[in-house]
């Protein structure tokens, strides 16, 4: 039996804790660039990816507007199987507005803290990520904790640390 190649994973950045990074000079937490190409060349994955920023900002200051422009974007693009990595306030707000695309799996994740922390959920949220991406039906998704969210049905649970279905 032959394999075939997986599809190209596109991945759209916009920022939130999964890539805070220490500033030393403001000495403060700031977004920095995105991690997620290299938490996925560490872990050697093999199915081709491309990595694209949109934003670097915490989710609370992403606007309704950008979310309509992050919306053409990936209804623009030719890739079908798409991963965001997004702050985790208002993540489900994006997927949300993402709903009306037709035809292409899109999967939300993020972390409950900096990729570049040891303790950290930011690796295995990506790594469900991506293989929700390229194992579920069309549609739009959130994925965190090792579970899949419908955008509508989630709500983040602070006291927890996790997302729980409403």
């Amino acid at each position: 039996m032959q394999e075939t190649p997986c599809e190209k994973i596109k991945i759209f950045t916009t920022g939130g804790s999964i890539d805070k990074i220490y500033d030393l000079h403001a000495s403060d937490f700031l977004v920095g660039s995105p991690q997620v190409g290299d938490m996925l060349r560490e872990a050697k994955v093999t199915v081709a990816f491309e990595v694209e920023e949109f934003a670097r900002k915490d989710s609370l200051q992403i606007t309704d507007e950008e979310r309509e422009q992050l919306k053409r974007l990936v209804a623009d693009d030719s890739a079908r199987r798409i991963v965001i990595t997004h702050g985790t306030d208002t993540m489900h707000l994006t997927a949300q507005a993402l709903s009306t695309i037709a035809d292409k799996v899109i999967v939300l994740t993020g972390a409950m803290q900096p990729a570049s922390f040891k303790d950290t959920d930011a690796r295995f949220n990506v790594g469900c990520a991506f293989i929700a991406v390229q194992t579920l039906p069309a549609g739009v998704y959130v994925v965190m904790n090792g579970r899949v969210f419908d955008p509508f049905r989630v709500k983040k649970n602070t006291g927890s640390r996790c997302f729980d279905n409403v």
